[in-house]
């Protein structure tokens, strides 16, 4: 089963979610937050697998609760979907540079939802594509602004260096072992391996290193 936090300042709004997501076979609701503070308290008690969190909330909002929870020990499996009316830039890129796994917007179909919570329940990442652009430009502005490339990027073998690419491109790990003609097996040891070297949680912070260190650019190029 996969237990979801759900945390918005919205009653009605959170009954809705419960009702959805209880009413699916593999997820389960362990708890409902109004606020940012009252979801921090709730993940280190109820060990969700996955946070619906909003962004605007009154107090602590959901990108310092998502830093809160995220950043304390014992959470590394713990994924975080951002569920916003909001798709401004300054929202997106702040959610996920905190350690956000998705974003969706609250126009999202039901299926949407439920789908979304399953794919960053099982480690991967999610942007709406109605924010995938507005995420891109900001991608854009880091790179004109960035600083030198991390160090950690040197220690990549040109192999993983490739999969690093091949990620930033949305590839999935079928998709990645078909581009290089490799077992699926083999691509998922290089992706474990990238994680571990940049010290990564999933493939959302994969993508902004990928783009911000200027390894990939938004017209898709790659820097030598």
């Amino acid at each position: 089963m996969i237990k979801v936090l759900i945390v918005d300042d919205q009653t009605i709004v959170r009954a809705g979610f419960a009702a959805l997501l209880n009413a699916q076979p593999d997820i389960t609701v362990v708890g409902e937050a109004g606020d940012g503070r009252e979801a921090v308290r709730l993940a280190e008690r109820a060990h969700p697998d996955v946070v619906v969190m909003d962004i605007r909330m009154p107090g602590m909002d959901g990108i310092e609760a998502t830093r809160r929870i995220l950043g304390r020990p014992g959470h590394d499996g713990l994924r975080v979907l951002v569920l916003t009316t909001f798709d401004v830039d300054e929202y997106v890129y702040d959610a996920l540079s905190v350690g956000a796994s998705g974003f969706l917007l609250k126009d999202a179909t039901a299926e949407e939802l439920v789908s979304a919570v399953r794919v960053v329940a099982r480690g991967d990442s999610l942007l709406a594509p109605q924010v995938t652009g507005r995420l891109i430009r900001e991608f854009t502005r880091q790179r004109r602004n960035r600083p030198q490339a991390p160090a950690e990027l040197s220690t990549l073998t040109a192999r993983e260096r490739e999969v690093l690419i091949l990620i930033a491109g949305g590839l999935s790990n079928g998709e990645i072992a078909e581009h290089l003609v490799l077992s699926e097996h083999t691509v998922k040891t290089h992706v474990a391996r990238v994680f571990t070297k940049l010290s990564l949680r999933d493939r959302a912070q994969a993508v902004m290193l990928a783009y911000e260190s200027g390894l990939v650019t938004p017209g898709g190029d790659r820097e030598d």
